[in-house]
């Protein structure tokens, strides 16, 4: 399991982005609506037989949304991770650290 934890968390609604500031320095600036499409319950991915890392989008920049998404609130879920409340209703799916570290996308490909 992944030891490097978020010491800051903004979800910033006017840009559409949430940025993490990680505690190994790492800053990562995820779109919130490619987050969503990320998101990891079972529903989402389908059923439990595609649950885990295998089933992890491999680059969180490569899922396309058809729509804008938009967070209405995230909230802590224990010391491990965010569950979102997104503006369709769902609101099942936990974002761990790890996932989240994981799904970093690359510092260039930022629209600044």
């Amino acid at each position: 399991m992944n030891t490097v934890i978020p010491t800051d968390i903004t979800l910033d609604q006017t840009t559409g982005y949430l940025v993490i500031h990680w505690s190994d320095q790492r800053v990562c600036r995820y779109p919130v609506s490619n987050l969503r499409l990320a998101c990891p319950c079972a529903e989402c991915r389908g059923g439990h037989e595609n649950m885990g890392r295998q089933s992890d989008p491999k680059n969180l920049l490569d899922l396309i949304p058809l729509r804008e998404y938009h967070a209405e609130r995230v909230e802590m879920v224990g010391n491990y991770a965010l569950q979102f409340f997104w503006d369709d209703g769902h609101h099942a799916g936990i974002y761990t650290w790890d996932f989240l570290y994981r799904l970093c996308p690359p510092e260039d490909s930022h629209d600044e």
